[in-house]
């Protein structure tokens, strides 16, 4: 069912990319720091976007935000959806456009995404934005590595003023090589495809498992790096390329390797997917949104579970 949707979304994607036009990037690298952004706030082409989910104290963007910047938070403002049954999803192409629009983003825009920054788990929510905007096209989009943890950190300004963003039309050019579906996984193995679990070891070997999840267990196959292995959450900072490298090595992957990485909602996956494409550049590689919680809802796709 999965293949296809995407061959229909292909179709879309396709008339929406002749009026696709891409930005003028403000910088090459996957990764910011607060010096950068502050020293790039004035610019016009630039749209800062505070991704932190709403607390238990109310809005984290009410309390201070970085100056100018527009709240999109993770968990409410739709940059993930349900689809046929499954939870963590990328949305269907002319909403999720439309919402990216709402943020006064055009395709002539350099995104920033900003996480709380915490832990490796909250920086996976700028990871999946980042990635959504990969996905569909649009090359001009960084983090700010630590997210709001390090704009604090650096002593940098906050502001109270809200942003209210004039809506603009943001165009799709899908790029389908950068999200596998169950069908990529399942011939991953006769493909000579990596795939990589960026689960917690425990939920890999299937002694836990996620509460969205059917079953315990891994895709057969599958190699084990952690997402929390990509963030260091004392420092508040991704990684460096050489330590991935390491990662991968220790896990038995090649670095050039063409590889899928997969979590349970496409979450964590991301987290992954960022470091190995982006981080360490191994282009690649693409992510299973659906994850866990789409591969293991069919009883008749295989599953192990570790002695």
């Amino acid at each position: 069912m999965r293949s296809l949707i995407l061959s229909a979304v292909a179709v879309v994607a396709f008339a929406f990319a002749g009026n696709a036009a891409q930005a003028e990037r403000l910088t090459e690298k996957p990764l910011v720091d607060a010096n950068w952004v502050e020293a790039n706030l004035d610019n016009p082409s630039l749209v800062v976007v505070d991704i932190r989910s709403m607390t238990k104290e109310g809005s984290p963007y009410d309390a201070g935000h970085i100056p100018g910047s527009v709240y999109a938070p993770y968990g409410k403002f739709g940059w993930r959806a349900k689809v046929n049954d499954v939870v963590g999803m990328l949305p269907p192409l002319d909403v999720i456009s439309k919402r990216i629009g709402s943020l006064g983003i055009d395709n002539d825009k350099q995104v920033v995404v900003v996480p709380a920054g915490q832990n490796s788990s909250d920086f996976g929510a700028a990871t999946r934005v980042y990635w959504t905007f990969k996905v569909l096209g649009h090359d001009a989009v960084t983090i700010l590595d630590g997210g709001q943890r390090a704009w604090l950190a650096a002593g940098k300004a906050v502001s109270t003023d809200a942003v209210a963003p004039d809506a603009v039309a943001f165009n799709v050019n899908f790029r389908p090589e950068l999200l596998a579906t169950a069908e990529d996984v399942a011939k991953a193995r006769e493909n000579g495809v990596a795939l990589i679990d960026a689960r917690p070891e425990s939920q890999f070997k299937g002694e836990t498992k996620s509460g969205v999840v059917a079953r315990a267990g891994a895709v057969p196959g599958a190699k084990n790096i952690s997402q929390s292995e990509f963030y260091s959450d004392q420092e508040g900072a991704f990684v460096a390329s050489d330590v991935i490298e390491s990662l991968v090595s220790d896990a038995g992957v090649d670095k050039d390797a063409k590889e899928i990485t997969y979590c349970n909602t496409g979450h964590w996956a991301s987290v992954a997917w960022f470091g190995l494409s982006e981080v360490m550049g191994n282009k690649n590689t693409a992510m299973y949104d659906g994850s866990m919680t789409e591969w293991a809802a069919d009883p008749n796709r295989e599953m192990v579970v570790s002695e």
